[in-house]
C-alpha cells in the first residue's frame, strides 16, 4: 500500500480514513460497524487511559465492573434514558446454538433457549449501576459514592467510522451518588473542569466549556456540561460530558437513605465519560498530509534513533553510541525506541515515524560519530538540526516541552480565528459555508427554532458557553428576543 495520504484539501474525510490505517491506529472488523483497535493506536489509547485514571483516583474516585448486559426491565425504569438510547439497543434473546438439522455444517439458534427476559447490551451503564446502588446506600454516612469504570459499550450506529463512530467502542464512566443537589452538581462540574484540563494540557487540544441545551442533553439528565472541540475541516467535536442526573436515576430505581436528621431521601447522582473517539479528535486536530503528528505526553514513542550505516563495522560503532543515548533519554522518563531492524532502510523507517508520527527522530551515522553530533528532526514542524552529542538530552527535553506547547498554540490560534461572531441568518449560513467553525449567535431559546435551522444548514448548538455573559439581541433566525450568543457549528 502505497505511504502517500490524500490531501487534507482535496478530500478531508479520506484522508482521516486513510491516516487511520496507514499510520496502523485501527482498521474494520469482520463485524459491521466495529473496529480492531492495533498495538500502536492502543498504546496511545493506553497513555489517554492511565493519565485519566490518575486524575479520577486524585479526585477520590475508584474503579469498579458492572456487567455488560441489562435486563430490559431494568433498561426500561428510567423512561427517558431507556427512550433515549432504544434505537441503537442491541439485543440478546437466545442463550444457545444447535447443530442445524437442514444445514450440515452449519448452526442455529435453539429455540428452546429463549431467555425469560431479554438482556440488553449496554448503550450506557446507568441502569445496571443504579439498580446496584440500591443495595450498596442506606445512609448518609455511604455517601458520597464515587465510582468509574473503564468498559466496552454497543450503540447500533448505521454510519461509522474508525474511532469516531463506532458500533463497539472503548470509554470510562463515571456514577457517582450524593447527598445534596449541591454536592452532585459540584461534582458534575468538577469533572468537566477534569476533562478540560486532560485534553488541554495532556492532548494539546483547546476546548470551550459549556452546558447542552435541553434538546441536546443527555437522556435522563437535568443538566449537561461538555467541551467542545473544533477539527481543522471546521467542524465541532464534542470530546466529553458530564451529567447532572438530579434525582432522576434515584427515584426509578428507588435509592434511598437516611439523612442526618433520619428521614428517607433520594439520592443526587451525576454520571460522566469520555471515549475512543478522543482518538479521531487527536488526529483531526493536529495531523497533517504527510500523516499523524503526535503530541509528546502521548506518542508512544517520544523519540526514535534511526542508525545511518554500510558495514557491520559502523553499525556496530553506531550502535553503541546510540545505546547510550537510549540509557540517558530513559534516565529523564523520555520514552525512546532504537530502531536498529536490518530488514529496512533508513528512508523507509523516516517514513514510517513521519507517518506514525513520532515527535523527534535522531539520526546517527559514522560522520555523527567523527564531529560528536547527532542529526535530530522534529514532526511538528519537519525541521531538522544537527547538534552537539554532550547536549543531547537537554536539548531534547527542551524540545518535546516546546512540541507540547506549539501544538497547543496553533491549534488555539486556529479555534479562536474560527469563532465568529454573527447578527442575523445570511451572515450565519455565509460563515457555515465559506469558513466553518463555531458560529456566535443570538437564539431565542426555543427548541423549534434550534431544530427548524438545524433543518434549512445542519449546524447545531453545540454548547451553552460556562463564561457566556448577558448581552441583549435578537435571535439570529426569527428576530425574537435574546439574552445571550450561543455556539453553533457543523459536527461529529
Amino acid at each position: 500500500m502505497s505511504k502517500k495520504l490524500t490531501s487534507r484539501a482535496e478530500d478531508y474525510s479520506k484522508w482521516y480514513n486513510e491516516l487511520v490505517v496507514k499510520a496502523d491506529l485501527a482498521e474494520n472488523s469482520a463485524v459491521r460497524g466495529c473496529m480492531v483497535i492495533k498495538p500502536y493506536g492502543y498504546a496511545i489509547w493506553e497513555k489517554m487511559q492511565a493519565e485519566l485514571d490518575r486524575m479520577f483516583k486524585e479526585t477520590g474516585h475508584q474503579n469498579a465492573y458492572f456487567p455488560l448486559f441489562v435486563p430490559k426491565s431494568l433498561f426500561e425504569a428510567e423512561e427517558k434514558n431507556a427512550e433515549g438510547f432504544a434505537k441503537e439497543c442491541a439485543i440478546v434473546t437466545h442463550y444457545r446454538l444447535q447443530a442445524d438439522p437442514d444445514k450440515p455444517g452449519k448452526l442455529r439458534v435453539d429455540p428452546e433457549a429463549k431467555l425469560e427476559e431479554e438482556l440488553i447490551v449496554r448503550p450506557t451503564s446507568e441502569a445496571i449501576i443504579w439498580n446496584t446502588y440500591r443495595g450498596w446506600i442506606q445512609s448518609y454516612r455511604d455517601l458520597p459514592l464515587l465510582i468509574n469504570q473503564w468498559a466496552n459499550v454497543v450503540r447500533w450506529e448505521m454510519r461509522t467510522r474508525l474511532f469516531l463512530r463506532t458500533a463497539e467502542f472503548l470509554w470510562q464512566e463515571g456514577h457517582t451518588a450524593h447527598e445534596t443537589k449541591v454536592e452532585a452538581i459540584t461534582e458534575a462540574e468538577l469533572m468537566n473542569n477534569v476533562y478540560a484540563t486532560f485534553v488541554e494540557n495532556f492532548m494539546a487540544i483547546p476546548v470551550i466549556q459549556g452546558l447542552k441545551t435541553e434538546s441536546e442533553r443527555f437522556a435522563g439528565a437535568d443538566e449537561t456540561y461538555c467541551i467542545e472541540a473544533l477539527m481543522q475541516d471546521g467542524k465541532a467535536l464534542q470530546a466529553g460530558t458530564s451529567h447532572f442526573l438530579g434525582q432522576n436515576f434515584a427515584k426509578a430505581f428507588d435509592v434511598k437513605f437516611a439523612n442526618k436528621e433520619g428521614k428517607q431521601d433520594y439520592v443526587w447522582a451525576t454520571s460522566w465519560g469520555v471515549s475512543t473517539r478522543l482518538m479521531g479528535a487527536l488526529i483531526m486536530t493536529h495531523s497533517d498530509d504527510n500523516g499523524l503528528v503526535l503530541p509528546p505526553s502521548l506518542a508512544p514513542n517520544q523519540v526514535v534513533i534511526v542508525p545511518i550505516y554500510k558495514s557491520d563495522d559502523e553499525f556496530n560503532a553506531v550502535s553503541e553510541v546510540a545505546h547510550s543515548i537510549l540509557k540517558e533519554l530513559k534516565s529523564k522518563n523520555i520514552s525512546v525506541k532504537y530502531d536498529d531492524r536490518d530488514t529496512q532502510r533508513p528512508g523507509a523507517k523516516f517514513a514510517q515515524y513521519e507517518l506514525q508520527g513520532v515527535p523527534l527522530r535522531i539520526a546517527i551515522g559514522p560522520k555523527d560519530l567523527e564531529n560528536g553530533t547527532v542529526e535530530i528532526a522534529r514532526r511538528d514542524t519537519l525541521t531538522k538540526e544537527v547538534i552537539a552529542l554532550k547536549n543531547l538530552s537537554k536539548v531534547v527535553e527542551n524540545l518535546l516541552a516546546d512540541i507540547q506547547k506549539s501544538l497547543f498554540e496553533k491549534a488555539l490560534n486556529f479555534r479562536d480565528n474560527h469563532i465568529t461572531e454573527v447578527e442575523n441568518f445570511e451572515e450565519f449560513k455565509s460563515v457555515l459555508e465559506n469558513k466553518g467553525g463555531f458560529i456566535s449567535a443570538h437564539w431565542d431559546g426555543t427548541i423549534e427554532t434550534e431544530e427548524k435551522i438545524k433543518e434549512l444548514t445542519k449546524a447545531t448548538i453545540r454548547c451553552i458557553p460556562l463564561n457566556n455573559k448577558q448581552e441583549a439581541g435578537v435571535c439570529v433566525y426569527t428576530g425574537n428576543p435574546s439574552k445571550m450568543r450561543v455556539l453553533f457549528a457543523k459536527a461529529y
